[in-house]
């Protein structure tokens, strides 16, 4: 059975794990790092379960700013619960349930929840390889290279909902 939902610290090790199992060492977030996130912004971070297992989850923060910086990464506190934009900084699904269309899942419940909630839209960055997937959903490039989070340049793709 599939779960989708809003995380808690409680849940602290398993997303640790998984961004471990999804990022290099250089891009992958810390415990620390991602304590703060849950500290921060809990309900910014969605979670897929199957049965009683952690397989998939997205997180970011809501601001007012319109681009995705490198130091919006490790500063959670620039977190504004009524910001117009929904950032995605990661989107991470275990190797083993890849391609069952999950991360998709969780990209689609992020949309809607942004939608509800009044935003303008989401923002995202993404590897070279990732974009035709994201394009999908209706995300644009914008740019290539205004992030270059673990020295690779990330293009940046906007959902807007105007």
């Amino acid at each position: 059975m599939l779960l989708i939902r809003n995380a808690t610290i409680r849940d602290l090790d398993a997303i640790t794990a998984v961004e471990a199992t999804c990022f290099s060492a250089a891009e992958a977030a810390t415990r620390d790092l991602l304590a703060e996130r849950l500290h921060r912004y809990p309900d910014h971070f969605w979670l897929l379960f199957e049965d009683e297992t952690l397989i998939s989850f997205l997180d970011g923060f809501v601001t007012d700013l319109p681009d995705l910086t490198d130091d919006m990464f490790a500063h959670a506190e620039l977190h504004d619960e009524n910001g117009r934009w929904q950032m995605i900084f990661g989107v991470n699904t275990i190797p083993s349930r890849r391609s069952r269309g999950y991360a998709g899942m969780l990209v689609e419940r992020v949309i809607r929840d942004a939608k509800q909630q009044g935003r303008k839209g989401v923002v995202l960055t993404c590897k070279d390889e990732m974009v035709p997937y994201y394009a999908k959903f209706g995300f644009i490039t914008e740019c290539k290279g205004l992030s270059r989070y673990a020295g690779i340049a990330w293009n940046q793709m906007r959902l807007r909902f105007d």
